[in-house]
């Protein structure tokens, strides 16, 4: 008699007996969102990354011109965290976001910062033994090798 074995696919079992299941659930749906927009994601990173004050900015001897928005480009208007105004509405201040921090996320990201050299290096280069000094001991007789009776002790002694 011959059995036929068959390939079932194992169900996926649910998480509900499990704890944490809602942060498990949301995490998934924080990454499945990510996933679907990275583009979106890279493309303001780069936005932040690119943007100079003199995209928002001018100045020359007589002080500081911003912009109006309509001039300042997409990519640079991304990059702004914060505009503060004086009472009579005027900007006095733009603050841009961290292009340092971007900078390192954008490198992460893309494994500038991986090393598959090192990774390949093992981890313990080199055991250096070294073994112990040799002392020869002659007596007063010249004979090398022994060590003299008086410091060898008594038989009875031990």
């Amino acid at each position: 008699m011959t059995k036929e074995i068959k390939n079932k696919k194992k169900p996926i079992p649910s998480l509900a007996g499990y704890g944490g299941q809602r942060a498990l659930q949301k995490s998934l749906e924080r990454s499945k969102t990510v996933v679907a927009n990275r583009e979106a994601v890279a493309h303001t990173l780069i936005s932040i990354a690119k943007a100079t004050p003199m995209d928002v900015m001018t100045w020359d001897s007589d002080g500081v011109i911003i912009k109006d928005s309509k001039d300042i480009p997409d990519y640079a208007a991304q990059a702004i965290k914060k505009v503060r105004f004086n009472d009579q509405g005027q900007v006095i201040e733009i603050e841009l976001w961290d292009k340092n921090q971007t900078l390192r996320l954008l490198a992460k990201a893309s494994g500038m910062l991986d090393n598959p050299e090192e990774s390949d290096k093992p981890s313990v280069i080199g055991i250096n033994i070294k073994a112990p000094e040799v002392i020869d001991i002659e007596d007063d007789n010249g004979d090398q090798g022994e060590i003299p009776e008086d410091t060898r002790g008594r038989e009875d002694e031990k």
